[in-house]
């Protein structure tokens, strides 16, 4: 599924959106990987994300600390940055498998991380374009075509 959003705003909104629709289908976890060149938009969409699910606190980019969790209501939300991962055990050290499973875990530049990583359900790329951003979405599970499903609904 390709999606072309035009502004910050707009992606924001496809990510409240993603966001609103992530109880439904993370029973048994979710695993997202978000892939993109630096300053595409991986937070924005979280941020997003993080909204449509209720969180109206801050959302700070976990660069330095690799990993924020976000307890909300309705599921748990764990956003990882793994830009600055120098070897993939050291998500053991964050308590990773413990988290698999349990909500949703959101994995910004996934590739970093690939060896320790769970596989992911959905899959989205941001590319820059002229005017705004263009996300790619494959969903690699069940969940995921779920997912993909109620968003093109």
């Amino acid at each position: 599924m390709q999606i072309q959003l035009d502004s910050e705003q707009q992606q924001q909104e496809f990510g409240a959106q993603l966001g609103s629709l992530l109880p439904a289908v993370a029973k048994g976890g979710v695993v997202i990987y978000l892939q993109g060149d630096l300053g595409a938009g991986k937070t924005t969409l979280v941020r997003g994300m993080l909204r449509g699910l209720g969180w109206q606190k801050a959302v700070k980019s976990p660069t330095y600390t690799i990993m924020e969790p976000y307890e909300l209501d309705v599921i748990s939300l764990y956003h990882f940055d793994l830009y600055r991962l120098a070897d993939p055990e050291e998500l053991d050290y964050l308590g990773l498998r413990d988290m698999v499973g349990h909500g949703v875990l959101v994995f910004e530049w996934p590739e970093r991380g690939v060896s320790g990583l769970p596989p992911a359900d959905l899959l989205i790329e941001i590319a820059h374009r002229q005017q705004g951003r263009e996300l790619n979405l494959t969903s690699c599970s069940a969940s995921g075509r779920s997912l993909l499903q109620k968003v093109s609904g």
